[in-house]
Parts: structure tokens; C-alpha cells; sequence
């Protein structure tokens, strides 16, 4: 599968112009950061697809309010029975 071309509304494009931001890049890591989010997507996952690495995706997504945790009450339970377990 190759690339696929996304048609933005000039409005978007000028806003992104008027922030020097790179079109092509930014729409990149809004999609893999929406994914990711929505659980779609592991962060080491991705990290490799952003060229990043762990550290700095957990890094950047916590800077856009993405948290890294996002476990429920009965996850976070878990992980912190199984970290005091090591």
C-alpha cells in the first residue's frame, strides 16, 4: 500500500502556514496521536512510526494532555499488584 493523499481545507492550511508548522508532519502525528489515544495504537508503536523514541513519545503525548497511563480501576489495580509483586 502506498501513501495516501488527504485534501485539507485552505483555512486549515493557512492556519498551519501561520504557525510554520509542516503540513505533511503535523497531520502525521495528530493521526497517530488520535490513534493512540483511542487505544488503537501502542505507544512503542507509535514511537517507531513518529521516529521517536519510548521516552520521547511518552514525552510528547503527555505535552499535547495525552497521559500514557490510561488504565481504568481495575487495570491500574492490577499493575500496581504487579509491580509491588516484582
Amino acid at each position: 500500500m502506498g501513501p495516501a493523499r488527504v485534501e485539507l481545507d485552505a483555512d486549515i492550511v493557512a492556519l498551519l502556514e501561520a504557525q510554520d508548522r509542516p503540513i505533511q508532519e503535523t497531520a502525521r502525528e495528530l493521526i497517530v496521536l488520535e490513534l493512540y489515544r483511542e487505544g488503537q495504537l501502542s505507544g512503542g508503536r507509535a514511537a517507531e512510526i513518529l521516529h521517536l523514541s519510548r521516552e520521547d513519545f511518552i514525552r510528547f503525548a503527555s505535552e499535547r494532555g495525552i497521559p500514557y497511563f490510561q488504565l481504568d480501576g481495575d487495570e491500574l489495580r492490577r499493575e500496581v499488584d504487579t509491580s509491588e509483586s516484582l
